[in-house]
C-alpha cells in the first residue's frame, strides 16, 4: 500500500508563518480560535461524541503547550491520543526556528481542533494523532479504529503523486466515508500553481473526491475575501484551487463552475469544496515551543472544520453532496483570486462553497443524528 518515495517524501504541511514582510501589511488583531468561531456563527451546547483524528508525517508536540494554549483562552485541554502507524512517532524538537517546522503544523492542527470542537460544545475533544510516513495509511487506520472525523494538513500537487497513487489515496477515502468517517484535508498554500511547474494544479489527498477540499480566506472583522498574499502571482502564498487533471468533474458539486473553455490545464474535480481563514495577516493564535505565535494556511482550515463536525455527533461519513446541497450553509466569498481563477457569485475554484456558518451546518447535519 506504500506510495511511490517521491509521493512519499514531497507532502509537505501546509501552514505558513506570519513573516515580517506580512506583518508590515498587517491591519486587524489575528484571531483567537474561540473568537473566530464566534465570526463564523458556530453553534454551542451540542452533544458532540466525534472522535477526531490528525493525520501527522512528521514533528511533534509536548503537553506543556497544550497546557498554556488552552489555558490562555479559558479551555480544558482536550484528550489527545498518540497513534504510530508505521514506527513513525511523535518526536518534537527537531526543527525549531525552521519555517518548515513541522511543530507548528502538529500544534496548529490540535489547537484549532481542539479549540473548535470545544467552542460547540463546551466539551474537551478527543484527539488521536496519526504519525505515518504515508497519508493514506494513517487515514485507513483512523477509520478502522473508529475515528468519526479525520483531518489532513499535508499534500503535495497531483504531478508529485502521480494517478495510481492519487487513485489510491481516493479508494482510502472512499472506504473511510463509508464506514462513517468524515475526511478533510487543506487545499494547499501556493495559489493555483499549488508549488507545481505550470500556473494550475491542484493538491492531493484535497482533490480526492472523497475528501472534503479546504481552501483559505483572509477574514477580518469585518470583510471576507480569497486568501491570495501575492495578487497576480499563480505560485505565491494563498489558497490552493482549481481544477483536477486526475479525478473526473463530480455531479455532487452542484453548481460548480467548470473548467474554462480551451484550457491546458485540469478540467475535471473542482477543488476546493469549502474554505476558511487561512492568511496569516487575519491569523491563528497558537502555541508551541513555550511561546504564542500566528500562523496561517489552509492547514488551520481542516482542522477548524473536523473540530465542528465532530460536534455533529457520530459516523456522518460522506456529508460532501449534503454540503454542495445546502449552499447557504456557507458564507459566499465574491472577491479576490488565487493566481488564475478568479471569485465569483456563487461556487468557485478559490473558496468553494465559502466559509462556515456554523449553526446552520449544526441544524443540517443535526437531523441525521
Amino acid at each position: 500500500m506504500a506510495h511511490s518515495p517521491q509521493a512519499r517524501h514531497k507532502a509537505k504541511p501546509y501552514f505558513k508563518l506570519l513573516t515580517p514582510q506580512i506583518a508590515a501589511r498587517v491591519t486587524t488583531a489575528p484571531w483567537a480560535v474561540p473568537n473566530l468561531c464566534k465570526a463564523y456563527n458556530w453553534p454551542s451546547s451540542l452533544a458532540g461524541g466525534g472522535v477526531i483524528a490528525l493525520v501527522e508525517l512528521g514533528g511533534g508536540w509536548v503537553q506543556s503547550d497544550m497546557t498554556a494554549y488552552f489555558q490562555s483562552i479559558g479551555q480544558p485541554a482536550p484528550q489527545i491520543v498518540d497513534v504510530s502507524v508505521d514506527g513513525t512517532q511523535n518526536n518534537p524538537n527537531q526543527n525549531v526556528g525552521s519555517s518548515s517546522d513541522a511543530d507548528v503544523e502538529v500544534a496548529l492542527d490540535i489547537q484549532v481542533a481542539g479549540a473548535a470542537h470545544y467552542a460547540a460544545t463546551g466539551k474537551p475533544a478527543t484527539i488521536r494523532v496519526y504519525w505515518s510516513q504515508n497519508i493514506d495509511t494513517a487515514v485507513q487506520k483512523a477509520s478502522e479504529d473508529g475515528c468519526d472525523v479525520c483531518s489532513i494538513s499535508w499534500g503535495a500537487d497531483e504531478a508529485v503523486w502521480g494517478t495510481t497513487a492519487a487513485q489510491q489515496m481516493e479508494s482510502v477515502a472512499q472506504a473511510a466515508t463509508a464506514s462513517g468517517t468524515t475526511i478533510f484535508a487543506a487545499a494547499g498554500d501556493n495559489d493555483s500553481g499549488d508549488g507545481g511547474t505550470a500556473p494550475a494544479n491542484v493538491d492531493v489527498p484535497a482533490s480526492c473526491p472523497h475528501i472534503v477540499a479546504c481552501g483559505g480566506t483572509n477574514k477580518t472583522r469585518t470583510s471576507e475575501t480569497v486568501w491570495n498574499d501575492n495578487p497576480g502571482q499563480t505560485d505565491g502564498e494563498g489558497t490552493g484551487g482549481g481544477y483536477s487533471t486526475i479525478f473526473p468533474v463530480q455531479a455532487f458539486q452542484i453548481g460548480a463552475p467548470p473548467a474554462p473553455a480551451g484550457t491546458q490545464f485540469g478540467t475535471g474535480r473542482m477543488v476546493p469544496d469549502v474554505a476558511a481563514d487561512a492568511d496569516p495577516a487575519t491569523g491563528y493564535q497558537i502555541y508551541v515551543h513555550g511561546t504564542g505565535m500566528v500562523v496561517g494556511g489552509t492547514s488551520a482550515v481542516a482542522p477548524l472544520y473536523a473540530g465542528l463536525f465532530a460536534a455533529f455527533g457520530t459516523k456522518l461519513g460522506f456529508v460532501t453532496p449534503a454540503l454542495w446541497k445546502n449552499p447557504g450553509a456557507f458564507h459566499d466569498i465574491t472577491q479576490g483570486n488565487n493566481g488564475l481563477y478568479q471569485a465569483a457569485i456563487g461556487p468557485d475554484p478559490c473558496t468553494g462553497l465559502g466559509s462556515p456558518v456554523g449553526a446552520s451546518l449544526a441544524t443540517l447535519f443535526m437531523k441525521k443524528g
